[in-house]
């Protein structure tokens, strides 16, 4: 899932600092809004926002960490709404709902974990590449 690279340039702390406090914003932003889906994805927009013109290392990561909670923003909203509606009685409990809140806790616990190893890595100025959404962020976030 997450695979160490290489990055064009030896980042300064400042950079690798912000790099990891976007990763950060959204385990914070994760605690503080849990049943919201939507709250980490606001909190680490507003973050790439303050950073888009900063340094490509600070660009790329913030990047990377907005990409992965836009996806997690999908998977979550789904299971939000699901448990609503079964609370709420229009729909049953069912094996596929217990088997996707199953899928999704998993997913949720392995996005966490590999956040704060990221954080932390990246503090360090290590580049750490996400399987899948480290190729997404090259695509939008081009060296310039």
């Amino acid at each position: 899932m997450i695979q160490i690279r290489q990055f064009p340039y030896r980042p300064h702390d400042y950079e690798t600092e912000k790099a990891s406090n976007s990763y950060l914003m959204s385990l914070i932003a994760a605690i503080a809004g849990l049943p919201l889906p939507i709250v980490n994805l606001l909190a680490t927009l507003f973050f790439y926002l303050s950073n888009r013109k900063g340094t490509y290392f600070v660009r790329w990561h913030c990047t990377q960490a907005l990409v992965s909670q836009v996806f997690l923003l999908g998977t979550n909203s789904v299971g939000f709404w699901w448990t609503v509606s079964v609370f709420m009685g229009d729909v049953d409990f069912t094996n596929q709902y217990m088997g996707y809140m199953v899928t999704l806790v998993l997913f949720n616990l392995a996005e966490f974990a590999a956040t704060i190893y990221t954080a932390i890595q990246t503090r360090k100025g290590i580049h750490v590449e996400w399987w899948f959404y480290g190729n997404l962020t090259h695509l939008i976030c081009p060296a310039k």
